[in-house]
């Protein structure tokens, strides 16, 4: 075998088309743009949502919902990973450091512990918010709860 033998597989490469060369190519004249009209003008392009002068979708459809722009975002931290990353790290605290470097949140992430799961663990557990179940049971396991 030689760099100068090698070919690509058959079916594998197609040659473009060569629009706009001349009658004998079989794609000359209108070049596959059809007869007259604004599409085949040079210098035509589409606006986005334009179909053709109807009324376009985006304008025929009402308005629905809002966006409530005081929305506070949580990413949820629930018991039972609190009691794995606890018993697998061996932690007494676990804060936002913690969980990023375990991989649970992003840097900018706020974080609320739910309570699924049990707690047996003795843990402070800092956070932004705690539902009052996680809360419950995390004193009911002798920890503490510090919030942010």
């Amino acid at each position: 075998m030689n760099l100068n033998s090698l070919t690509p597989a058959a079916g594998s490469v197609k040659t473009r088309k060569r629009i706009g060369r001349g009658t004998g190519s079989g794609l000359g004249g209108t070049s596959t743009k059809g007869h007259k009209g604004q599409k085949s003008r040079s210098g035509y392009s589409r606006k986005v949502g334009f179909e053709g002068g109807q009324m376009p979708i985006q304008r025929r459809l009402p308005k629905f919902g809002f966006k409530n722009v005081n929305r506070v975002e949580f990413k949820a931290i629930n018991l039972e990973t609190i009691e794995v990353l606890a018993k697998s790290a061996n932690l007494s605290k676990i804060g936002l450091n913690e969980l990023r470097e375990a991989g649970f949140i992003s840097r900018t992430a706020l974080v609320k512990v739910l309570g699924k799961g049990a707690l047996t663990v003795k843990v402070e557990v800092e956070a932004n918010a705690f539902s009052k179940s996680a809360e419950q049971a995390i004193v009911a396991a002798g920890g503490t709860v510090v919030k942010l």
